[in-house]
């Protein structure tokens, strides 16, 4: 079958005609995939950078984490599935034994694997893949629709991680990719007073804008334009540093007022120097991180939201591309696009 693997720990990856037909053992099912969305982890895993690196992949592997697909196949052992259902995939592996998994954060499972990048992923016609991350689509979504379920799921889960505090608050997103651009969205939705979003590319802030945010340039002066904005409150009330873009914490945490939360989606490429006196401990904000999705409330609250058609996500695609057409696509990540998407059957 034709796919895309990660051969070896350097730059690049090799798409191949003649990689191995996945079969299903026990407790997986094989789906023919319909649609993979690329993300920057998968920028990151292409160019191999430090923070690829750290993620110890098996080598070789099959890429691709955020995808879905129909059910061809059903190994021993597999309840709840069955051959023709339609799946989007959670990409995050867990042991469901660890202390996290057991008290309810499978998403910081000790052990946690990665699909694409600790068994096959989704740059392939089919996949196997376990039982227990297939999530059955609503009826009338479609493939390419559930293939940007994982991303928007990181989205979904920073709102929650703000305990949904967007509501009449002033919202301050850094990084106007598809996970920025999917917190405007529901922020925008449950009633924030105000969203401003903050890019260098011209493009994003033009989707942001497209979305009713207000979309600025980093040298915009976001601290001032913040204050500006809420007066005698002194900042914004929640920040989301979506980007992974080194030095963007500092602009956050003088963005937002006193007693604010920021919360931390994008992996920054090295560490991030935090003034815990100015801001942490005199400044009283609340600073959290968020990893994948909240396994289940996260899956269950996205699924909700597009159900009751509050929620639409097949705005964010701007390009479908071919297997072969792999490294154009990377390339597009930094460029004028959105979601790019890989549809096996396209060639």
């Amino acid at each position: 079958m034709r796919a895309v693997v990660k051969t070896a720990a350097e730059r690049g990856v090799t798409y191949v005609t003649d990689a191995g037909d996945p079969k299903a053992t026990e407790g997986t099912v094989v789906i023919q995939v319909g649609a993979a969305s690329l993300c920057g982890t998968d920028r990151e895993l292409y160019e191999w950078t430090p923070s690829a690196q750290a993620f110890n992949l098996n080598l070789p592997v099959i890429l691709g984490h955020e995808g879905a697909g129909t059910v061809v196949e059903v190994g021993p052992g597999v309840t709840g599935l069955k051959v023709g259902d339609q799946v989007a995939l959670e990409s995050h592996l867990t042991c469901g034994q660890c202390f996290p998994c057991r008290t309810g954060d499978a998403h910081t499972c000790e052990r946690t694997g990665i699909l694409g990048m600790h068994i096959d992923g989704v740059f392939a016609q089919y996949a196997a893949v376990p039982q227990d991350i297939c999530v059955k689509l609503p009826t009338g979504l479609s493939l390419e629709s559930g293939a940007l379920l994982e991303a928007a799921g990181v989205a979904v889960h920073a709102i929650q991680r703000a305990d949904y505090s967007v509501a009449g608050r002033a919202v301050l997103v850094s990084g106007a990719g598809p996970v920025g651009l999917v917190v405007v969205n529901l922020a925008l939705l449950m009633g924030a007073s105000h969203v401003i979003a903050v890019d260098p590319n011209p493009y994003r802030r033009a989707q942001a804008e497209k979305l009713g945010a207000t979309a600025l340039h980093p040298n915009d002066g976001i601290i001032d334009r913040c204050r500006e904005l809420t007066g005698r409150r002194g900042g914004f009330d929640v920040a989301f540093e979506c980007s992974g873009a080194p030095g963007t914490l500092a602009t956050l945490f003088e963005a937002v007022r006193r007693e604010a939360t920021v919360i931390t989606v994008g992996h920054p490429s090295r560490p991030a120097e935090v003034d815990i006196a100015a801001h942490i401990n005199k400044k009283g904000i609340t600073l959290r991180g968020i990893f994948g999705r909240r396994l289940w409330e996260t899956w269950e609250q996205s699924l909700l939201l597009l159900d009751s058609g509050k929620l639409e996500l097949d705005w964010l695609i701007t390009h479908r591309m071919k297997l072969s057409q792999i490294d154009e696509a990377v390339e597009l990540l930094t460029g004028d696009a959105c979601k790019v998407l890989l549809i096996p059957d396209l060639g």
